[in-house]
């Protein structure tokens, strides 16, 4: 099984899309990047750690904020992403996050034929 993180912020039927690919993928763990609003009224019917972060500070610091509430709770090489959902702030963030952490990338989004890597 594979660990999914994914950006769950702003974008029109994005959460949508989440939401579909956290249940219907086979995850070890989830972790959802998304601010107080996302943590608050996402639901879901599988459990998702939610990594809250304020996308209105500087990348540099949203990128460690993110690094910081992922680090020791990834394990492997690789982790599957998505970022259908959010910004090019928060998706830059948490992509280099994840390479500073030494995890490499897979990314996967929902598809008429179901999950798929891209």
């Amino acid at each position: 099984m594979t660990y999914l993180v994914a950006c769950l912020s702003t974008g029109k039927g994005t959460w949508g899309h989440v939401s579909r690919l956290v249940n219907d993928g086979d995850w070890e763990k989830i972790f959802l990047i998304t601010n107080d609003f996302g943590k608050e009224n996402f639901t879901n019917t599988k459990q998702a750690e939610m990594i809250v972060v304020d996308s209105r500070v500087g990348l540099e610091e949203l990128r460690d904020n993110i690094k910081n509430q992922l680090n020791g709770k990834l394990t492997g090489t690789e982790v599957a992403v998505n970022v259908i959902s959010g910004e090019g702030k928060e998706h830059m963030a948490m992509m280099s996050a994840i390479l500073q952490l030494g995890l490499g990338m897979r990314f996967l989004a929902l598809t008429k034929d179901g999950i798929k890597e891209i």
